[in-house]
């Protein structure tokens, strides 16, 4: 480089020089990382509700990060449709609305049919095929421990974790990589709207039931009914979304501060 050869670095200086340089790009990346992560959460669970501006003075002090990996996180939010972004107003957390309930849930039920279809199919029979089938098993019999209680409690942070693992292991075979990030992004979109809306809204169903439907379906390799039974799964829930909404329940208001300028 030619700043050494100008500075004159020993070989053991300039070693010295490209590990600080490394590190430096290494907890950058942390930083924004688990900036993504909590501001990411924090937009799911509704702390963050829709149209909050998102100022980056408040948040560096709220999350104990500096602007700039704030900035880069609210960036990739940005991509991930739970942020956006307008000229002379800055950053601010994705308004909702009930046209847009079902934009992402049939558009999701196209993506993560199409997923789990393609998941089955390249799934095969030898050991790939176990180890896929094994991962699935796992996943469900996690979370069924926990959806026995979603009748008498709201979901809790872990049966969120559970529940999207799950629905990530059905797809684990599908080897269209852009397909299954697509699924992800309307996944936790379509979560987003459940969990402000479902919180405190509860109605009879049978959520275990639904998921152990789905898996073995998926299990014996019948892509049509798994395909079928998942696409009425995430109907069901945007029906009674809907429905909470039209009575009132959930956390749908916009947020005072979202004429809050940056």
């Amino acid at each position: 480089m030619a700043i050494e050869k100008t500075l004159g670095w020993s070989n053991d200086e300039k070693i010295l020089a490209g590990t600080a340089m490394t590190l430096r790009d290494a907890i950058g990346t942390t930083l924004t990382d688990r900036a993504y992560r909590q501001i990411r959460e924090d937009i799911l669970s509704g702390a963050l509700p829709p149209g909050r501006r998102l100022r980056l003075a408040p948040l560096k002090t709220q999350y104990g990060i500096g602007a700039s990996p704030i900035r880069e996180a609210l960036a990739r939010l940005c991509g991930d449709g739970l942020v956006t972004l307008e000229e002379r107003r800055g950053f601010a957390v994705a308004g909702i609305s009930l046209e847009e309930l079902w934009d992402v849930s049939e558009t999701r039920i196209l993506i993560e049919t199409a997923a789990l279809a393609e998941s089955i199919r390249n799934a095969g029979t030898g050991s790939a095929g176990d180890a896929w089938e094994a991962q699935i098993l796992a996943a469900y019999h996690r979370l069924s421990k926990l959806d026995k209680k979603l009748g008498s409690e709201p979901p809790s942070p872990e049966w969120e974790r559970l529940h999207g693992e799950f629905h990530e292991s059905l797809v684990a075979a599908c080897r269209l990589k852009k397909l299954k990030f697509c699924r992800q992004m309307l996944f936790e979109q379509s979560e987003r709207y459940r969990r402000l809306s479902l919180a405190d809204y509860k109605v009879p169903r049978d959520v275990s039931g639904e998921h152990a439907a789905i898996m073995q379906a998926t299990l014996d390799r019948d892509a049509e009914t798994a395909c079928s039974l998942l696409a009425d799964h995430i109907r069901k829930t945007a029906e009674i979304v809907a429905e909470a909404v039209s009575k009132g329940n959930g956390s749908w208001r916009q947020d005072p501060l979202s004429r809050e300028l940056i």
